[in-house]
């Protein structure tokens, strides 16, 4: 699957009316600069807008701090192949990926394309899940300070906050397999069927992931949420006081305007453009 592809950029384009709109950010009046969504007209310049969105996400991962030695695997399928995935080399810093060390994996294990090796808790994991469920695209998970913290408590995230209000009855705790290291296949099997229908799933004593049916934009955005949600849920939690809650129809209707794949999508071009502006190596 060797090939030469020309980088592909989707920079703002002029908003215009007469496209169906998906939500109440997009401008109704016309001519003004707005994130569109790309259409591709081959599956090659699909596969290096997903490669370059990938190693994009890596590098939004490395400015969170999100980085643990060789822990953290972001995944996105093959357009043309979705029986296959692209994801990090192993024992690459996040802040160190770039289009031309991704791997191409199938569900098996196997790199099919690219010289490193695959992080294995990542493909028992994350290969289970992509198998299990093909409208899924992207997958992400991190060793994050604030996330492995939460999850260690086994709760659901609390609607206390607009920003927590995205995930209200959008995510799952797992309990099973809880403290495990996932290195055997059985765990990423056990543990798939949790992620369907939902953006974020917390696995307990492990940490946070989050997937996507769209984009690894949205899936990259959507764990960044979610890590600074945990974060504000324990220092609530700290205070000593007890939170007001959002009422469940007003979370339902935050989650509904600002917690979509395309909301995602939208939030991470802001970071995607910084990227493109100060780290172009990226793309080599």
């Amino acid at each position: 699957m060797q090939e030469t592809i020309e980088r592909t950029e989707t920079p703002p384009q002029q908003a215009t009316t007469a496209k169906p709109r998906v939500s109440i950010y997009q401008p109704t009046q016309e001519g003004l600069i707005f994130p569109e969504l790309p259409i591709f007209e081959t599956h090659a310049k699909e596969r290096q807008h997903r490669k370059e969105r990938l190693a994009a996400a890596c590098r939004a991962f490395a400015l969170q701090g999100f980085d643990y030695g060789f822990a953290g695997h972001l995944t996105i399928r093959d357009p043309e192949f979705p029986e296959l995935y692209w994801t990090n080399p192993m024992c690459v810093h996040f802040s160190n990926v770039k289009v031309s060390n991704l791997i191409l994996v199938d569900h098996k294990g196997k790199v099919v394309e690219g010289t490193h090796a695959v992080n294995r808790a990542g493909f028992v994991l994350h290969a289970a899940v992509h198998e299990a469920h093909p409208e899924i695209l992207a997958m992400c998970h991190a060793h994050t300070v604030y996330g492995t913290a939460f999850a260690s408590l086994g709760r659901d995230l609390e609607p206390i906050t607009q920003d927590a209000c995205a995930f209200f009855e959008d995510h799952r705790v797992i309990r099973s397999e809880a403290g495990q290291v996932a290195v055997e296949e059985r765990a990423g099997l056990t543990v798939a069927d949790y992620f369907k229908g939902v953006k974020a799933v917390v696995h307990q004593n492990h940490g946070l992931f989050s997937s996507s049916t769209h984009s690894i934009d949205s899936a990259c955005f959507w764990f960044i949420a979610l890590e600074r949600c945990c974060r504000q849920q324990l220092l609530v939690d700290a205070s000593g006081h007890k939170p007001v809650p959002v009422t469940e129809q007003r979370a339902r209707y935050s989650r509904e305007h600002v917690g979509s794949d395309y909301i995602g999508w939208l939030h991470f071009q802001t970071i995607y453009d910084q990227l493109v502006r100060h780290q172009p190596d990226l793309f080599d």
